[in-house]
């Protein structure tokens, strides 16, 4: 391993060998401290410092040129500085009275704005602080608009009123404590009915099940129909006594000599009828079945119209069709 010299700055590592480049740069800087240090030991007569350098008050300071180019800097800052306000002064001379008034009230927002708590800026500085807050404010509110317009968004998980479910299961746990307490199980539950509970479940148990199928033309449904519609005719009484006396045979019978001859019928009865007639007329136009929807039914349908049209055409041809269309669903219709 070669030797290195202490003082050397790869001294450090254990593998550099100093040569003569090594010692010559030992030797400058060496040279270097020493001067400094003469510098330093020089009296304050021969040092050369400029007054108005800002290392003024160090002893061991020596100003260079850095220095005297920031020193003229300054000076050249601050005569520019001087100049302006005596520019504005001299331009004031000609100005109209309004904008004297304007600028001394220009100088007092100034003022005001100087004792408004940033004394530290000026007054270009505030207008951009002022900016920033609004901005930070606008930012804000674009914030809650934006959180307010996502709830309104989203989809609600449950409406304002309780579900039947959960309202159930509410009842059931009710019911099931009020047993307990009672020492009753959940087969007696009917013991808790109060007398108006049990007329209205008797009342209900003994309505009878809607009609079904062809069982809607029987006797009873045809008589609530006649109810209906005759519930809103008006029946004089008076007439109808005086052509039963008139007419011996009011009541006819099937061996009347009579039979089949129309009494006369006044014409209001008539025009009545007819305005009947038409209600019902348009009330079945309007009336419209609710079918209901079999869910696991094949779709082969785009809309209610084609739907509607395929059954049909199921009706005519479905019996014709019905091993064609098991062919082509199971795919051995297909040619090999």
């Amino acid at each position: 391993m070669g030797k290195s010299d202490p003082e050397c700055v790869n001294s450090s590592n254990p593998f550099h060998e100093c040569s003569d480049y090594c010692h010559h740069k030992i030797a400058e800087a060496k040279r270097r401290l020493l001067e400094e240090q003469e510098s330093w030991k020089k009296p304050a007569a021969e040092r050369t410092v400029h007054p108005d350098c800002v290392n003024a008050s160090n002893p061991y300071h020596d100003c260079s040129e850095y220095c005297f180019k920031n020193i003229a800097n300054a000076k050249a800052a601050l005569e520019r500085g001087e100049q302006e306000p005596a520019a504005g002064g001299s331009g004031k001379s000609g100005v109209a009275p309004e904008q004297a008034d304007g600028d001394d009230d220009s100088e007092q927002q100034e003022d005001a704005a100087a004792n408004d708590g940033y004394p530290q800026m000026t007054e270009k500085q505030k207008k951009l602080f002022q900016l920033q807050l609004k901005m930070n404010e606008a930012r804000k509110a674009n914030q809650q608009a934006m959180v307010a317009e996502k709830k309104r968004m989203e989809p609600r998980g449950e409406s304002k009123g309780v579900s039947k479910e959960k309202w159930l299961e509410e009842r059931k746990k009710k019911i099931g404590r009020l047993l307990d307490s009672n020492g009753l199980d959940m087969s007696k539950s009917y013991m808790l009915d109060t007398q108006d509970m049990a007329e209205a479940k008797y009342k209900k148990w003994e309505k009878e099940p809607a009609p079904d199928g062809w069982d809607v033309f029987n006797q009873k449904t045809l008589y609530t129909a006649y109810k209906k519609r005759t519930k809103n005719i008006e029946v004089n009484m008076d007439a109808y006594n005086r052509a039963k006396e008139t007419d011996p045979e009011f009541y006819r019978e099937a061996s009347s000599l009579q039979y089949g001859k129309v009494s006369k019928v006044a014409e209001p009865n008539i025009d009545r009828m007819v305005n009947e007639l038409k209600e019902r007329d348009e009330k079945r136009k309007s009336f419209s079945r609710r079918r209901k929807f079999n869910e696991d039914k094949d779709i082969d349908s785009i809309n209610d119209r084609n739907e509607h049209f395929n059954k049909k055409i199921e009706r005519a041809f479905g019996k014709y069709t019905l091993e064609i269309k098991n062919n082509l669903e199971r795919g051995t219709a297909l040619p090999d």
